[in-house]
This record gives C-alpha cells, sequence and structure tokens, in this order.
C-alpha cells in the first residue's frame, strides 16, 4: 500500500492523496495519469494490468489499487 501510495504522489505530487477517495470520478487521475500509473505498477509489483482492469471501483483509491494489485498477484 505504501508503494502505491508513493507512485500516486510522484505522478501527482499537486495532490493530496490522504484526503482524496476518488481519483477517478474527482479527474484525479486523466487517461495520460493512467497510463503512466499502470507503467509505474506493473514495473513496482510486477503483475499485468490491464485497460479492462481500470473502472472507478478499481482505480479510485490508493486501497482499492492495491487491492487489485493483490488480486492480479494471485492469479
Amino acid at each position: 500500500m505504501e508503494k502505491v501510495m508513493e507512485i500516486l504522489k510522484e505522478l501527482r505530487p499537486d495532490v493530496d492523496f490522504e484526503n482524496c477517495t476518488t481519483l477517478i470520478d474527482d479527474g484525479i487521475l486523466d487517461s495520460f495519469d493512467i497510463v503512466s500509473l499502470i507503467g509505474e505498477l506493473t514495473d513496482a509489483f510486477d503483475v499485468e494490468i490491464s485497460f479492462d482492469d481500470i473502472d472507478p471501483e478499481n482505480f479510485n483509491s490508493a486501497e482499492s489499487i492495491y487491492a487489485l494489485i493483490q488480486k492480479l498477484e494471485e492469479e
């Protein structure tokens, strides 16, 4: 979870991620940020994330992103 937060903060240093809950719905992750985030997460966790995995439920908080990574690691 901490690694996800580090990546998010690197991509968007202007955002206070501790106080936001809906990264996609609030427009914090636009399409460019999402592409960058997928690349960073793939490298950091050695998982394959596809655009099919991206929806507001999976990418609305650092916790949900980490939960998705854990699920993908189990597959």
